[in-house]
């Protein structure tokens, strides 16, 4: 298993009950495909540096894992059809 991060940007008029939900759900993504979660971060609502789908800020969430490309693969499915996660990026860490 290899490890991974996956940063992703939530649109910033979600209620918190609604952000604490989706970032449950994603979570649970990962774990149903064999990933192990060691960290999830929630950054908080920051200034974007540019405007995306016209928005300014964005609540930032950091996940650190292990897993195999198939968690990957399946969050980033998942993310495209969500209108609440503006943008995404999946990162192996040993690329680095």
């Amino acid at each position: 298993m290899r490890k991974y991060e996956i940063m992703y940007i939530i649109r910033p008029d979600m209620e918190e009950e609604a952000q604490n939900s989706l970032i449950e759900r994603f979570n649970n993504i990962l774990t149903d495909n064999g990933a192990e979660i060691e960290k999830v971060d929630e950054m908080g609502k920051r200034r974007l540096a540019y405007e995306i789908n016209d928005y300014r800020d964005g609540y930032y969430v950091v996940i650190k894992f292990s897993g195999d490309e198939n968690a990957v693969n399946e969050f980033d499915r998942q993310a495209k059809f969500t209108g609440d996660i503006i943008r995404h990026m999946a990162i192996r860490e040993d690329d680095q």
